[in-house]
C-alpha cells in the first residue's frame, strides 16, 4: 500500500486536471455509473466524523473519513483521510492525506459549476470568508473565467463584497447567512460550500429566487444531515438540476443573463475519488510515496 503524506498530495494534484476529472466523475454519477451511499456520520459536542464510501468505474474504489469540527481554531475545521481499493479484488492501494483534497475538489467542483451556470462576461467575484476554503475558490475559480476584479471578504464586509458582483462564492461555517438576495446583481451566480447544520451561510430567499438550483446528486442533497443541505429542506427535488446533467447538457441550465443562479455543495464522495485517483496515477508515474505492507506490520 502506498502511504502519501499532505506535501505529496499537494506536490501530486493536478488542479487543471482536477476540473476536468470532476466533470467526467458527475457526468458518470448522473448516468447512474457509480455507487455512492448516503454519508453517514458519528456526532460529538464539537463536531462529527462523516465516511464516505463510493465507486467509480473511471477512478476506482475508496473511501474518505473527514472530521469537521466549525469551530476549531487550532487545526483546520475539516480533516481528513482517504483509503483506496483495487476494485477487482478489495485490496488496499494508497492511504492518502485527505485535507488538502477536500478544498480543492470542493472548489473545483464549485468552479465547475461557475463554469457551466455564471455569465460568460462575469468579471467580478465575491469570495466570502478568509480560511482554507477561500484560499482554494480564488484559486479554482479564476481558472474557469478571467475575473478582473476578486474581492475576498471578512466578517463586516460581506454586503460590500457582495454587491456589484457576478459570481458570489460563501466558503464560511457560519449558522447564520453571511448572503442576502437583496445584495445581489441582476444575473448574479452563487455558490455556497458551507455546512453548519442547522443553520446556513446562505439566506433562504436565495433559494427561493433562485431561477437555477445545481445540486451534486439530488438524493444526498435533499436527503436530511448530515448527508444533505439544510437549505434544501421544503424544495422539490425535481427543480434542482445535477452537476453532471449540466456536464452532460441533458437539463438546462442558465437561459438568460438576467437570471439568478445558485450552486449548493453538501459534497460527495465521487468527487473525493476523482482527486484521490489523480494523485496515484501521478505518483506512481513519479514514483512518489512510502509503500508499506499491512499484512506484514501485523505480524
Amino acid at each position: 500500500m502506498l502511504v502519501l503524506t499532505r506535501p505529496d498530495v499537494e506536490a501530486l494534484l493536478d488542479l487543471d486536471r482536477l476540473i476536468d476529472a470532476l466533470a467526467d466523475a458527475h457526468a458518470e454519477l448522473s448516468a447512474g455509473l457509480a455507487s455512492v451511499p448516503a454519508r453517514i456520520a458519528a456526532l460529538v459536542p464539537a463536531g462529527l466524523l462523516g465516511a464516505m464510501p463510493a465507486y467509480l468505474p473511471s477512478a476506482g474504489l475508496g473511501c474518505k473519513l473527514v472530521s469537521v469540527f466549525p469551530d476549531n481554531r487550532v487545526h483546520d475545521t475539516h480533516q481528513a483521510a482517504i483509503m483506496l481499493f483495487d476494485p477487482d479484488d478489495g485490496s488496499a492501494l494508497a492511504l492518502l492525506d485527505g485535507g488538502y483534497i477536500t478544498a480543492m475538489r470542493t472548489a473545483a467542483a464549485a468552479a465547475l459549476a461557475t463554469k457551466l451556470l455564471a455569465r460568460e462576461d462575469a468579471s467580478t467575484l465575491a469570495v466570502l470568508g478568509t480560511g482554507v476554503q477561500s484560499r482554494a475558490a480564488v484559486e479554482m475559480f479564476g481558472r474557469v473565467r478571467d475575473f478582473r476584479e476578486i474581492r475576498v471578504a471578512g466578517r463586516g464586509e460581506f454586503e460590500d463584497a457582495v454587491r456589484g458582483a457576478d459570481v458570489v462564492a460563501a466558503t464560511t461555517a457560519a449558522g447564520e447567512p453571511v448572503v442576502r438576495a437583496e445584495w445581489l446583481a441582476e444575473g448574479a451566480h452563487v455558490s455556497s460550500v458551507g455546512y453548519h447544520p442547522p443553520g446556513s451561510e446562505l439566506d433562504p430567499a436565495i433559494v427561493e429566487r433562485a431561477d437555477v438550483i445545481c445540486v451534486e446528486l439530488r438524493d444526498s442533497s435533499f436527503a436530511p444531515p448530515p448527508a444533505g443541505a439544510v437549505e434544501l429542506a421544503g424544495v422539490d427535488p425535481e427543480r434542482a438540476v445535477e452537476l453532471g446533467e449540466l456536464v452532460a447538457r441533458g437539463r438546462p441550465g442558465r437561459e438568460s443573463p438576467a437570471e439568478i443562479t445558485l450552486y449548493k455543495s453538501v459534497g460527495v464522495a465521487v468527487q473525493d475519488l476523482a482527486a484521490a485517483a489523480l494523485v496515484l496515477q501521478a505518483a506512481r508515474e513519479r514514483n512518489m510515496g512510502l509503500e508499506i505492507d499491512l499484512e506484514e506490520l501485523s505480524t
